[in-house]
């Protein structure tokens, strides 16, 4: 077929639907929300019965797909790194269940935290659940591995961790696609109990878990992705993961003069690492991310090979990789071709001219920085984080998702008064409700502050799980209906919007107050589309 230019989550997203895609599970989160996104848009408008609706959370995902997998069906599941820490359950026990039809598992790594809480390496997970993983390096690899990678699945009986970063995200590049292959049908494990994690069975699954492991060896060292190309200068020898493997050819375009070990398939190759290692006098470690497999190679090795990366300091230990910090590492030269001029400053992300959250602000600070202040506001993920810039100024914390109202709880339980949470809708939903749950059982003394604007605004505008169902879910959850209080964040209703979180936070008991007005981007977009 002739190639199409596709970003790296573009790329991935068309390898699984020629794959056979029956259904793809996953919450937005950068940078893997185009994954998802530019499914939705092939098959809008027609009737196809892949699944393609965003989740609750990524745990919702990941077990759906999972549920996907169990009637023989290939799920796509896709998240950012931190949403592996909230699948973690489910897919670290689904190494042991093992899966049905395949199942690929992506997850969106962000090193430089250009748009997250922390720097984390997912490949640790695929590790720890000791199921394959791959890591593309290029656009077209990306593909490829999506496209073989539910054989793979389903080849081994194991989900498969598919690893990408930001600047593979994000990034172009032509693609070459693959014959489109239908989808599976329903079939069903011969095992009748596979799924079924009681401690007896679970038992057995777990030891032929760890028998595989010689198998998934066997099949990085024959892996078409793990390529060792011998060079004349053995005094270094380079292991190149993923993307890393681009910056290292980017500094040698006629070819590289030590010998490369280039990784995309794990666990890793133990042959192809040993021969490296016979024939070099040490060995340079280049990975986007933590120092996952400079780690192990001291392990692996264990026959006195220097080996060099982040940890020793030849890279830094945080950041992401480049083709300079690489070039660095190797001792060479690099060129500046353009300085950034003086006039040109740096500014920090702000909330959008009109947002709901900017009216919910004010008049938040004006109760709590006039009448108490001792207080204290417990934020939460989403576009409301801003709140902690001028000229806000007005939360004390941001750690995960959902952790607005159970830190404010807990500071309630530690005598803090008031003890304010702010979190939004779609934060909400994912997990914060859990959250409210408990305050309600024990009665705390928490005002929360649900800034409703009807969708999942900070990653682009998604649907939120929760829109239109909020004060029912408050309700659910026990919260009295005569404290759960909606407002519409304008300028006009000012003077409501303080008198309400003045009451509420004068209740001692759990009050939900919603501020609800629609994003100021959706609704643009929406105005413009009905143009």
């Amino acid at each position: 077929m002739d190639k199409q230019l596709l970003l790296g989550d573009e790329a991935i997203a068309q390898a699984a639907l020629d794959a056979g895609l029956s259904g793809v599970y996953a919450y937005p989160g950068t940078p893997s929300t185009e994954i998802t996104e530019y499914i939705q848009a092939v098959l809008k408008n027609t009737d196809s019965n892949i699944h393609r609706n965003w989740c609750a959370n990524e745990k919702t995902a990941m077990e759906a797909a999972l549920g996907m997998s169990f009637v023989g069906k290939r799920a796509l599941v896709c998240m950012k790194h931190v949403g592996m820490n909230v699948a973690a359950d489910c897919f670290i026990n689904a190494g042991v269940t093992g899966v049905n039809g395949g199942v690929i598992v992506v997850a969106a790594d962000d090193p430089s935290m250009h748009s997250s809480q922390n720097e984390q390496d997912s490949r640790f997970y695929g590790d720890f659940s000791l199921v394959p993983m791959l890591e593309p390096s290029n656009q077209q690899e990306a593909y490829d591995m999506v496209y073989s990678g539910f054989e793979l699945s389903e080849k081994t009986g194991e989900p498969v961790l598919l690893r990408i970063v930001t600047r593979l995200a994000h990034s172009r590049a032509g693609v070459e696609r693959k014959a489109v292959r239908a989808q599976n049908e329903i079939s069903f494990s011969k095992d009748p109990r596979q799924f079924i994690l009681l401690p007896g069975n679970a038992r057995k699954r777990y030891k032929a878990l760890l028998a595989l492991q010689s198998e998934l060896i066997a099949a990085s060292e024959n892996s078409i992705y793990n390529t060792l190309t011998d060079g004349p200068n053995k005094k270094l020898g380079i292991v190149a993961c993923g993307i890393a493997y681009n910056y290292l050819m980017e500094n040698y375009p006629d070819g590289c003069e030590h010998p490369v070990l280039k990784i995309g398939q794990y666990p890793l190759p133990k042959k192809q690492l040993a021969q490296l290692a016979e024939s070099c006098d040490e060995i340079l470690v280049l990975e986007d991310g933590q120092p996952f497999v400079e780690r192990q190679l001291k392990g692996y090795l264990g026959i006195g090979v220097k080996v060099k990366g982040r940890l020793d300091g030849t890279l830094s230990t945080d950041g992401e990789l480049t083709p300079d910090s690489v070039a660095k590492a190797l001792g060479k030269s690099t060129s500046v071709f353009f300085t950034t001029p003086a006039v040109v400053e740096m500014r920090p992300p702000a909330l959008c001219d009109g947002c709901s959250h900017r009216d919910m602000y004010n008049a938040l600070n004006e109760i709590l920085n006039q009448e108490y202040p001792q207080h204290k506001v417990f934020s939460d993920i989403g576009c409301y984080t801003l709140g902690a810039n001028a000229p806000f100024n007005a939360i004390n914390s941001c750690v995960d998702m959902g952790a607005s109202i159970t830190m404010a709880k807990g500071a309630a339980d530690g005598g803090l008064y008031p003890s304010v949470a702010v979190i939004g809708d779609s934060t909400f939903t994912h997990s914060g409700m859990t959250g409210l749950l408990d305050c309600v059982n024990e009665k705390s003394n928490v005002t929360v502050m649900i800034s409703d604007n009807e969708t999942t605004a900070m990653t682009g505008g998604q649907d939120s799980a929760g829109t239109g169902r909020i004060e029912a879910i408050c309700m659910g959850l026990g919260v009295e209906p005569e404290h759960i209080r909606v407002v519409v964040p304008l300028k006009k209703n000012f003077d409501e919007m303080k008198q309400i979180i003045r009451d509420e936070i004068n209740y001692k008991g759990v009050s939900v107050i919603i501020p609800r007005r629609e994003c100021v981007q959706t609704l643009s977009r929406k105005k413009k589309n009905s143009k």
